[in-house]
């Protein structure tokens, strides 16, 4: 089973920056299909806002498109989004997930679909 761990929420003040991070629990997988960042404003829907796909593709919701960055470490099995130019508007808890999470286990292949616990992020003005 493959569990990811995100780090690096918390609070920073408007115009700041900050960088998240999602690694996965297994080092042996093979293949991540897509990587994807998401937030959940409170009473709002959880949205996705930045993605990469597996031969470096990336896209970024309008709403964080030049200020927002995801990138990954394919080594480490891991994927960052750095913010920049915080606002009011981005406090959220951030998801990271990762789709088609492919390993071995000796016998079989499997492929998951897996969530991050969520990290908060407050940006005050």
């Amino acid at each position: 089973q493959v569990q990811l761990v995100e780090s690096g929420g918390g609070l920073v003040q408007a115009g700041g920056s900050q960088t998240l991070s999602c690694t996965t629990s297994r080092k042996d997988i093979l293949r991540i299909t897509v990587w994807g960042w998401y937030r959940q404003a409170p009473g709002k829907q959880r949205e996705l806002i930045a993605s990469m796909t597996a031969d470096g593709t990336t896209d970024y919701d309008n709403s964080v498109k030049g200020r927002f960055t995801i990138s990954r470490d394919n080594a480490e099995n891991t994927v960052y989004l750095q913010m920049n130019d915080l606002n009011a508007v981005d406090t959220a808890v951030y998801y990271c997930k990762c789709q088609g999470a492919t390993y071995y286990t000796g016998s079989v292949y499997i492929t998951e679909d897996v969530w991050g616990q969520g990290t908060q992020v407050t940006v005050s003005s």
